[in-house]
Parts: C-alpha cells; sequence; structure tokens
C-alpha cells in the first residue's frame, strides 16, 4: 500500500469516528432537551390521592394485606402501608 492510500484510509476513519461522535453529541443533547421539560404547576407528588377511596376486597388481595392496611382501608383512608 502506497503512502497515498493510506492517508486516505487514516483521513476516512479519523472522519468517520469524528462525525459519530458528533452525531451522538448532537442526538443525546437533544433527546435530553426533549426529556427534561418542567411543569409550572406546583403539585406534590407526594401528597395524598383526590377523591373518594374504594378499597379492594378481592380475596386475593385480602390474603397478602397486612392488618395495618386492613384497617386503613376500613377508615376510609388510602392505604400508606404495604
Amino acid at each position: 500500500m502506497n503512502i497515498a492510500k493510506k492517508w486516505i484510509l487514516a483521513t476516512v476513519l479519523a472522519g468517520s469516528i469524528i462525525g459519530g461522535a458528533l452525531g451522538g453529541t448532537i442526538l443525546s443533547s437533544a433527546a435530553g432537551s426533549a426529556a427534561s421539560t418542567t411543569s409550572t404547576s406546583s403539585t406534590s407528588s407526594s401528597s395524598a390521592p383526590s377523591g373518594k377511596f374504594t378499597p379492594n376486597e378481592n380475596a386475593s388481595h385480602e390474603a397478602g394485606e397486612s392488618a395495618q392496611r386492613e384497617a386503613q382501608e376500613d377508615a376510609g383512608q388510602f392505604p400508606t402501608v404495604p
């Protein structure tokens, strides 16, 4: 292989590496900015859900339920314990 072909091969490889890195950077920053939108409403994700609570009285659900959770359901509260 003569020296000109080696330089062409080296240039093509370097261009591919740089192009891939640049393309990856552009795509990752575009996806990151699209996913990081912020909401201006002040809702707290740790607050209790609104509405009337309806307990699950299915027999298979009741079998694995703790006494504390059942007590909360019986009181009409949203369960906070497993």
